[in-house]
Order: C-alpha cells, then structure tokens, then sequence
C-alpha cells in the first residue's frame, strides 16, 4: 500500500482498513507461532501499512 493511496481515503475508508489489517496482523502472528506461516515478509508489510494509516488519520484529525 502506497502513501498517496492511503491519503486519497476517506477516514471512514481508513479506519475500515485498519481493522482489516490488525485482524490479519493477528491471524499472521497466529500462524508464525504456530509455525504454519508461509509469508513471511507479510508481517512487516502491514506493520508499515498499519502505521502508514494511523499516520494519515491522526494528521486528518488534526487538520479537522
């Protein structure tokens, strides 16, 4: 996910995605634990995706 995608969003359209990236935060964490995780890469990637979209809310809210 790109900076400039996620500022395009709305906050509701954030705020959505952020639930969807902790729900597959967790279940990737869940599966590393368990040892069934296959991508691994992927836990960094929405790691950064999820800072990404806290970043750009907390700067609309601000701006609000």
């Amino acid at each position: 996910m790109k900076i400039d995608d996620v500022r395009g969003m709305t906050p509701d359209q954030l705020a959505e995605q952020l639930v969807s990236l902790k729900k597959e935060q967790f279940n990737l964490r869940f599966q590393a634990a368990t040892g069934q995780i296959e991508k691994t890469h992927r836990v960094g990637e929405v790691r950064k995706d999820i800072a990404r979209i806290q970043t750009v809310l907390r700067t609309k809210q601000a701006q609000a």
